[in-house]
């Protein structure tokens, strides 16, 4: 089945290996099977992506969502404050996540190689667990560039690097976290030629939540830059998506975001409207690849999307139909 999700090559190619995919996890998932049969939803009664039921998120907070019986080769984990509950991915095969990312990088951005790549993680280099962290500290080892590397405290040195990189006309990726990204250009001040600032959201506390136009307009005008690209992935997902500017993100062919009604969330919208995100991301073969997130958004006719909020912290409504 990896074979067929990485190279899908059309609408038709996704649609079919998504049934496929929902027959199999119906089938292999305790979890999700039991949230299919609470709604009285069966393989037999589903035609097509907008009638497959996905998984409220927060399943991934209090249970093992398997597909598979093999053995866990990793646990990987969101942050969370004090005391709270977090998410868990358990994962039996690292190869459809290290092929998700790689492929996925490749699908937008070409060869790794090509870049010196810097990431500026704190947060996420701070705890155990984290999929960001495991996919960028795998891609600095497959650029084959010495300056490459993570980043925690020390961001004079870092700044020195950007500086002396981009006199040099090598490309460079630098990804980071967006409170530790302004931290770096409320000190220094650039104007990169060549590198590719990429945020993967996250103020988590640390600082006042901003939105999108006002935190990119700030990094933006601190590194000298047109454009500010962004990763939307999280630790329930094997896959990510990419936006290189204005906020408008696109998805590798195997993986799709469709919206669903906030009032009636087994209700999927037609495209340019504004709901709850879903997403299909079929490298989660062996988990579960339809999940509800709490996020809000919109979907454009060409597969783009747009991320324009999140649930506040009552739970998604309609979300708690079951306990399982």
């Amino acid at each position: 089945m990896k074979e067929q999700v990485f190279n899908i090559k059309n609408n038709t190619d996704f649609t079919q290996i998504a049934l496929d995919v929902f027959k199999h996890q119906f089938s292999n998932n305790r979890v999700y099977r039991s949230f299919c049969d609470l709604l009285y939803i069966h393989p037999s009664d589903v035609t097509s992506i907008n009638e497959i039921p996905f998984l409220p998120i927060q399943f991934f907070k209090t249970k093992e969502v398997l597909s598979s019986k093999s053995e866990i080769q990793e646990v990987f984990s969101s942050s969370g404050t004090t005391g709270s509950v977090t998410s868990k991915h358990y994962v039996t095969d690292l190869n459809w996540y290290e092929e998700s990312y790689l492929k996925g990088f490749e699908y937008f951005y070409n060869n790794i190689e090509d870049y010196v790549v810097l990431a500026l993680l704190p947060n996420y280099l701070e705890r155990k667990g984290s999929s960001l962290v495991y996919m960028v500290h795998d891609l600095i080892e497959k650029s084959k560039h010495s300056e490459s590397g993570f980043y925690l405290n020390n961001i004079d040195e870092l700044a020195h690097k950007l500086k002396v990189l981009d006199t040099q006309n090598k490309k460079v990726l630098l990804i980071g976290v967006s409170f530790a990204l302004l931290d770096l250009v409320e000190k220094y001040q650039f104007n990169l030629k060549n590198t590719i600032i990429m945020e993967t959201g996250g103020m988590k506390g640390r600082r006042k939540e901003l939105i999108r136009n006002e935190l990119h307009d700030l990094l933006c005008n601190g590194f000298g830059v047109h454009q500010i690209h962004s990763e939307y992935g999280m630790t329930e997902l094997l896959s990510q998506g990419y936006s290189k500017g204005n906020g408008i993100f696109k998805s590798p062919p195997w993986m799709r975001i469709l919206t669903r009604d906030t009032e009636d969330p087994l209700t999927v919208l037609p495209q340019g409207k504004s709901g709850g995100i879903n997403v299909i991301d079929l490298a989660n073969y062996n988990s579960c690849s339809f999940i509800a997130t709490q996020d809000l958004g919109k979907v454009y006719p060409d597969n783009s999307f747009e991320i324009i909020g999140r649930f506040d912290n009552s739970d998604i409504r309609g979300c708690n139909l079951m306990v399982l």
